[in-house]
């Protein structure tokens, strides 16, 4: 769990402070009729910096296993403005020529940093290549092909689950090359954003980093969404290819609260529909195994793309990000009984 500080309108509107950390992993919400007490793995206060979450989330113990050959994911959750995307990518007024500051990069750009510096310590035995996709209105679209945008077709194989067809994947070798093209997936919907959330479609963002490694110890390790693919192998060498991702939720509050009207409220129903068929997903996947029924993974786009990450073969990290307001109390219980499903769900890597 992160709880942001609480904002300068807050501040001037008056708000108070509802949720407080008590240390060990747990935190209180205390206000009028509520008094609740949640525990989780690791709850990082308003106080806690960039680096203090990578450190304490097992970031970096995730991105080894996806090196290691695991299929590995990470999402954040929560409502609009509640600090999912400043988690995952940091600072949304970065820029190619108006860089965040070195200790505000979010999870994303530390774990490619930790990538790379693995890399470099592989040599030649380990590449390295990335894609940027969106989910929007139910439509997944590529954020890194040249052109207008266009839907992109989801396919299923035995050996690869769910996948998107003809996603672009591009090589990198540098924290440069690697952020460059983060920074350019994640322009037009930076640029396309309403009265809360304008682009967003259930996952407004998931990037995919892929490690194809080769070694005396490679054995075939977990797979990704997308079919192996541009990193020809010595036929002599035995192979593992591992996946880390990130994906940046939309925000989970009611259709009431974003503001949104016309083509606006058509999005908005839609990302409800996409996480409630997420919330769906985790419930049932959080109850034991011998009373579990059908996972309906295939309900929405988004679901089938974390079909592995949530109940399958994958090791997953939820980042629930949160507001300490008294005016966001309802959307923060809400995203903390979520939270506390989801850390239910265990999964067999």
């Amino acid at each position: 769990i992160r709880v942001r500080p609480l904002t300068c309108t807050e501040t001037r509107r008056g708000d108070q402070r509802v949720v407080h950390s008590l240390g060990d992993g747990t935190v209180h919400v205390s206000a009028a009729r509520h008094d609740a007490t949640f525990g989780f793995s690791a709850v990082f206060d308003a106080g806690a910096s960039q680096e203090a979450v990578f450190e304490g989330s097992g970031m970096r113990q995730l991105v080894e296993l996806a090196i290691a050959g695991f299929s590995c994911t990470v999402f954040a959750f929560g409502q609009t403005g509640s600090g999912k995307t400043y988690t995952l990518m940091g600072p949304l007024t970065q820029s190619e020529s108006r860089p965040a500051a070195p200790g505000l990069l979010g999870l994303m750009q530390r774990s490619f940093a930790c990538l790379l510096e693995q890399s470099r310590s592989h040599g030649s035995d380990m590449a390295l290549s990335a894609s940027y996709l969106e989910i929007y209105n139910e439509q997944v679209r590529d954020l890194l092909s040249s052109g207008p945008p266009c839907a992109l077709p989801l396919r299923w194989s035995k050996t690869c689950g769910f996948y998107v067809e003809n996603q672009l994947s591009v090589d990198f070798e540098s924290l440069e090359a690697i952020t460059d093209l983060l920074l350019r997936g994640a322009e037009p919907w930076v640029q396309g954003w309403g009265h809360a959330e304008a682009r967003s479609g259930g996952a407004r963002a998931q990037t995919q980093g892929l490690g194809h490694c080769c070694g005396p110890q490679g054995r075939g390790g977990g797979q990704s969404i997308t079919p192996p693919m541009l990193i020809p192998q010595p036929s002599t060498c035995p192979s593992k290819q591992g996946t880390l991702c990130f994906v940046d939720l939309a925000g989970s509050e009611r259709v009431k609260e974003t503001g949104s009207s016309g083509e606006l409220s058509v999005e908005a129903n839609n990302i409800n529909r996409s996480l409630l068929a997420l919330g769906h997903c985790i419930s049932l996947l959080a109850k034991p195994r011998g009373k579990r029924m059908h996972i309906p993974y295939r309900d929405s786009k988004l679901t089938r793309l974390l079909a592995r990450s949530l109940g399958g073969s994958g090791i997953t990290l939820m980042v629930a990000c949160i507001s300490p307001s008294s005016h966001c109390l309802s959307e923060t219980l809400s995203t903390l009984h979520y939270a506390s499903r989801a850390r239910r769900v265990t999964t067999r890597p």
